[in-house]
């Protein structure tokens, strides 16, 4: 599996605007509303009830909310970077600007847990993050998420 599978260009956004988590996952449940044909409110009522269960902010300034939602077929991802750094609840109590979120149909099984896999390791790539950072074009974002790297994962 690549990145590639699950993020379309068009799924990538550079944000400056954003001041809090909750509209953080506003904006990715809108996204991915309008890339996907879902109900913002379903999407972003999955993504709250994932927070319930412990934050995604996964530390480096990186968050990964994700959630099961119904009217999928297959995993997709959003991907925002943020100008200024948010607070998540993140594991490191640090704030974030590098936040991939991960839609998966509601009976996916391992197919979430292999992409969740997938972006976490691509995420926790030091060199990467450096070069996320540096841009804030949605093309030159794509690109360097996408870049070549395969799935490890069974």
């Amino acid at each position: 599996m690549e990145l590639s599978n699950i993020l379309a260009p068009g799924s990538v956004r550079a944000l400056g605007h954003l001041t809090s988590k909750k509209r953080i996952l506003q904006e990715l449940a809108d996204t991915a509303a309008a890339r996907f044909g879902l109900p913002a409110s379903a999407v972003f009522d999955a993504l709250q009830d994932r927070e319930t269960l412990g934050p995604t902010g996964v530390g480096q300034g990186v968050a990964l909310p994700h959630a099961r939602v119904e009217g999928l077929e297959q995993v997709h991802g959003v991907f925002v970077r943020l100008e200024k750094p948010v607070d998540f609840d993140s594991v490191d109590r640090k704030p974030v600007d590098l936040v991939f979120g991960l839609f998966a149909p509601i009976d996916s099984g391992v197919d979430h847990l292999k992409a969740l896999a997938m972006v976490s390791r691509t995420l926790r790539d030091r060199g990467t993050c450096v070069k996320l950072r540096s841009t804030d074009d949605p093309a030159a974002l794509y690109a360097i998420l996408t870049e070549g790297r395969t799935s490890r994962a069974a």
